[in-house]
């Protein structure tokens, strides 16, 4: 975890520099920005944090193990594709949903099924995807994903099953 905060450190101080430097104020603007944007998200991230901390500390090791653990097979995949098609939020949300259930000893193909299914079947996105690009394209492009969560998480499962994270 050190390496990405040094990583995105450098980067930060190095744009605010480089904004100070322009010497037009877009490193105010910039911040200004950031502190609004981390206004909006912190309640989310806070719960999101949460809710995975929860789940490793509430849910038994036997019923993650048995329904999305690697055991669980193809029907965990389901669980973790449909689990996380239905996860609202961003990045924020689901990535730390995803960590609490991996040290709470979910499975990889189960969790990269979820991350997939999140990423392409996004259940909450649809209402906003049919009014701004209509139902056809809606549906072509859901149905043109369909497989990949499931599939994605097969090929985790089959590749990493013998990999601890």
């Amino acid at each position: 975890m050190l390496i990405p905060i040094i990583i995105m450190a450098v980067l930060a101080v190095g744009m605010v520099v480089l904004g100070l430097i322009r010497g037009q104020g877009e490193h105010v603007t910039g911040l200004k920005s950031a502190w609004t944007m981390t206004l909006q998200v912190l309640p989310l991230l806070l719960l999101a944090f949460v809710v995975a901390g929860m789940i490793q500390a509430l849910l038994p090791q036997h019923l993650i193990s048995r329904w999305v653990g690697a055991e669980s097979g193809f029907k965990g995949i389901l669980i973790g594709t449909v689990a996380g098609a239905l996860t609202p939020g961003g990045p924020y949300v689901s990535l730390p949903v995803v960590a609490g259930f991996i040290r709470a000893g979910a499975g990889v193909g189960t969790m990269v099924a979820f991350i997939t299914g999140w990423s392409l079947w996004a259940v909450n996105r649809i209402p906003m995807e049919i009014g701004i690009l209509g139902w056809k394209f809606t549906v072509i492009r859901f149905v043109s994903t369909l497989v990949f969560p499931p599939v994605a998480g097969l090929i985790a499962q089959w590749l990493f099953s013998g990999v601890k994270i």
